[in-house]
């Protein structure tokens, strides 16, 4: 039985490499939590570490970070009080083309990317400070997937799997985040012509801004600093949307830009 305190080195590493061996071969695994209980969200960075250290070594590349659970509502849902991190690697840079069978089961999220010019060392971050180290935002399609079977995920299973990242689509321009007032853009994202969600930036704890100021702080307690050059993905601003083969998707941010993806 597991230690209810924490898990062993040796279960964190397996959990690890399950994560990894389902990113790998596309086959969905349980959920860690219900074979699990004992696994805490401490442990649960540490099993997605073990993960990144797998992608890493095959000479993958870390060019940003990741932020989830940015919605009030989604942190009621799941019990929790704050947002969780991910790593962005190289590899998940994708085209307006995506390979539908690349991914177990894709869901689309519409948000802001920041692109740092300065490094941001927390703890002790400020709005003010990310105003001022961000160069440019630009919109982004942020494609979620889950190697837990069904989306069946609880905190511990979403922080261990990468914060569920997948992939993320760049849009077609960069603005400078001073011109803009992140709050109030307004986001339209539609699917195959269709309308499907409406949101806004006050959604991401009142603005996107915000979520970097807890990303750059919540690292710095560990000692990690965000670096110039990095791309930032904020949080959604509405739903998570599921795509498959055939579907098309547009996302527009007032104030900057839009962006395209189908699925192939």
């Amino acid at each position: 039985m597991s230690d209810r305190r924490s898990l062993t080195s040796a279960t964190i590493s397996r959990l690890g490499d399950e994560l990894f061996e389902s990113l790998s071969s596309q086959t969905p695994i349980e959920a860690l939590t219900e074979r699990e209980p004992a696994i805490t969200v401490e442990n649960a960075y540490r099993i997605q570490e073990h993960m990144m250290a797998r992608r890493l070594a095959l000479g993958d590349r870390i060019v940003g970070k990741k932020i989830g659970l940015t919605s009030r509502v989604v942190q009621r849902a799941l019990g929790v009080s704050e947002p969780d991190f991910g790593q962005l690697l190289a590899s998940m840079v994708a085209t307006e083309s995506v390979v539908a069978s690349s991914l177990i089961s894709p869901r689309i999220e519409g948000e802001v990317a920041f692109l740092l010019d300065r490094d941001l060392q927390g703890p002790g971050i400020t709005y003010a400070d990310v105003v001022y180290a961000t160069r440019y935002v630009m919109p982004c399609f942020e494609i979620v997937d889950s190697r837990i079977k069904n989306w069946k995920i609880k905190l511990q299973d979403t922080v261990a799997d990468n914060a569920s990242a997948g992939m993320f689509v760049l849009g077609d321009r960069v603005v400078e985040l001073k011109s803009v007032d992140l709050s109030t853009c307004g986001m339209v994202l539609e699917k195959n012509g269709v309308l499907e969600c409406t949101g806004a930036g006050a959604a991401a704890l009142g603005s996107p801004i915000n979520c970097v100021v807890w990303l750059a702080n919540a690292l710095g307690r560990l000692g990690t600093t965000l670096r110039s050059g990095e791309i930032i993905l904020s949080g959604s601003l509405a739903a998570m949307i599921p795509a498959a083969a055939g579907d098309c998707f547009q996302l527009s941010i007032g104030g900057i830009g839009s962006a395209s993806i189908r699925f192939t």
